[in-house]
């Protein structure tokens, strides 16, 4: 096996170690990067959520609660504004669905989905979380999802959800008296449930992992090349160069060349060492000869 064969098969076995390392540790750090990307993103459509419900609740109820008697507005329901905002904001940002999850909602589209009202019980079971975020597995593809608890912290709240008999009857006759009512202070009776498809992230961080292996790739193809010319210049051509004249003048050829000696590195001592075997071999053969 020859010099530059071993060589190559060492750069190799290097680089092909190396690129799975490399690939298995960038692809997990792209996915942490795009998971966390989406978290936050959907951490600041909750947040917005949140702005929406507290501005219906300072500036846009006040002035329409006197209505109440006669006319109910949804749009002073702080749940409703903030679904009815993202709503319109999904139209633009479709992968962002933001739901209102209510166990025992006033309208009915708020009502939970099965998977929905495991996180709205989890609150309820464990008082102190304030956030749950997961991945579940859909027809579509994997979907990450963000969750805060909706918890009644104003006895306002219940002049509308805690007996038929006290709610606003313009409400009565939107909505009917069978479903959002029974709700107490400090209970915990939905959750705020932002949901994203994985499936945009994972392919960026795909594309983003392809290109970058692909480029390691085409930087290991130029510097095998690199090696591989550096290799045949500095070393495989001056030492066959020397073995040539080694065995040449083992046959008492003597008209071979000095090599240069130019230089410190170990080629140039090498050709150095060969250039005073060559010339000590040669006066030993012109003493045997006289």
């Amino acid at each position: 096996m020859g010099l530059r064969l071993k060589f190559n098969l060492v750069l190799l076995v290097v680089f092909l170690a190396g690129f799975a390392v490399t690939g298995y540790v960038s692809r997990s750090l792209l996915d942490r990067h795009a998971r966390a990307q989406v978290l936050g993103e959907a951490r600041l459509v909750l947040e917005a959520a949140l702005a929406i419900r507290s501005y219906t609740v300072e500036r846009v109820r006040p002035h329409l609660i006197g209505q109440l008697d006669r006319q109910f507005l949804p749009q002073t329901v702080p749940a409703f504004a903030a679904t009815e905002t993202l709503n319109e904001l999904r139209k633009k940002y479709p992968n962002y669905a933001y739901k209102e999850a209510t166990l025992n909602p006033t309208n009915l589209r708020d009502r939970p989905a099965d998977w929905e009202a495991d996180l709205i019980h989890n609150f309820r079971n464990h008082a102190t979380d304030t956030e749950v975020s997961g991945q579940r597995d859909t027809p579509v593809g994997p979907l990450l999802y963000i969750a805060h608890p909706i918890r009644i912290e104003s006895p306002a709240c219940l002049q509308c959800h805690s007996t038929p008999d006290v709610a606003p009857p313009s409400m009565l006759r939107i909505y009917g008296s069978a479903n959002g009512f029974g709700w107490n202070l400090n209970e915990v009776v939905g959750a705020q449930v932002v949901s994203v498809p994985m499936s945009v992230p994972l392919e960026n961080a795909a594309q983003a992992f392809r290109t970058f292996m692909i480029s390691l790739a085409a930087v290991f193809v130029m510097v095998f090349v690199v090696l591989n010319l550096l290799l045949s210049w500095l070393i495989i051509q001056p030492v066959s160069r020397m073995s040539a004249a080694a065995d040449k003048i083992s046959t008492g050829d003597f008209d071979q060349p000095e090599f240069a000696e130019a230089g410190s590195d170990e080629v140039a001592v090498l050709a150095s060492s060969f250039n005073r075997m060559r010339r000590s071999l040669e006066k030993a053969m012109q003493m045997i000869d006289g």
